[in-house]
Parts: structure tokens; sequence; C-alpha cells
């Protein structure tokens, strides 16, 4: 076996055993256009499947109930986790389909099942959505990050970023939880230096 046929059946073992399929993105920042008030939810893995998503009036009130009294950062991101939870189920409710905590390779292509570059390109999306409608006052919208080269003992993963006003950046990830579940929130450099064989 050719050292090159090596690597990518380690990288195929890897990502069966502890994660998050896609070693690549399909993200665009057309995806995440929300000029029009209307959110796609990438689904099926590396954004392959993407259906529209329009937040009813009654979840728009809940997102602008869960930001009203944000006096200072943390309690923004205290908000955002829940309001990253209201995101969850509506897509949830519009694919008709919940997803499953985490992610391996056999369900790739599966209606409403993501992998953690879904998760973190909806995340990025949901995230200018709420910038968009003014709701984000202590925080601004990131590109996304990645962590995991095989060789350090962790799987390729993404996440979606913010940053407070006082320049720290935040991971926000959504992947470890089943649809609607809490996403980690927490400083970059400490989501950057997890995920060893796996683990959360």
């Amino acid at each position: 076996m050719t050292l090159s046929s090596r690597f990518a059946l380690l990288t195929a073992l890897a990502a069966i055993a502890a994660g998050c399929t896609s070693v690549s993105s399909n993200y665009s920042d057309d995806i995440a256009n929300v000029s029009t008030g209307r959110l796609t939810v990438c689904h099926g893995f590396d954004c392959r499947n993407q259906t529209a998503l329009t937040f009813s009036a009654d979840n728009q009130q809940r997102l602008r109930a869960l930001f009203a009294a944000n006096a200072d950062a943390a309690a923004e991101r205290e908000a955002i986790r829940k309001a990253v939870q209201v995101f969850e189920n509506a897509a949830t409710a519009r694919l008709g389909v919940a997803d499953k905590p985490k992610s391996d390779l056999s369900q790739t292509g599966q209606h409403g099942q993501m992998d953690c570059i879904d998760e973190s390109t909806n995340t990025r999306t949901f995230l200018r959505y709420l910038a968009s409608n003014g709701l984000l006052k202590h925080h601004t919208v990131q590109t996304n990050v990645t962590r995991g080269v095989i060789f350090d003992g962790r799987y390729f993963h993404a996440t979606a970023v913010i940053r407070d006003n006082g320049g720290q950046r935040w991971a926000v990830d959504s992947w470890y939880e089943p649809a609607g579940g809490p996403p980690d929130v927490m400083r970059l450099e400490e989501w950057l230096g997890r995920g060893q064989m796996g683990r959360r």
C-alpha cells in the first residue's frame, strides 16, 4: 500500500470512528446571505443539500426576547446559546427530521443529517441573521475555523466563531448535540486545543 493510500485509509477510519466526515466545505457567502430574511440550512454533509428557512413571527419574537436585556458580552453569549437552539428547532420542523448528535459516514447524503461543515455553516448563517437584525451588540461574526490534521490525533472539525468587542474570539459549536441541543460556546483557544481521539 502506498503512503498516499495509507493516509486516505487513516483519514477515512478516523472520520468513521470519531467525527466530522468533511474535510472541505462547500460554504460560500452566498449560502450565508440573510439580506432577504430567509436562511439557507445545509444538510446531507458538506452542504450538499440546501433548504430555505424563514422564521415564523413567533420565533422572531422569541429571538428578540432572548436578546432584549443583554447587559454585557457574557449575557449575550448565553442568549446566543439559547438562540441557536431556537434556530435548530425551527430547522428541524422545516426539514421534517431531527439531526442526530455528531455524525459518521453512514449518514452521508441523508436528508436532515449534518456533519460539522453543515453545522458550522448553519450556525454562522444564523449568527449573521442575528447581527443583521441588530440583536448582537457585544459580538461580531467571524470566519469559520477548523482544527485537526489526523497526525495530531484529532479528526477534522469546524466551528462558527464570534469575536467580542474586547477582541476575544469564541467558538460556537453545535455538532456534539442533537438538533435543538445547547451548543458549546467557549474561548476559541480552548476549542482549538480539544478533540484528541474524538473527545469533545
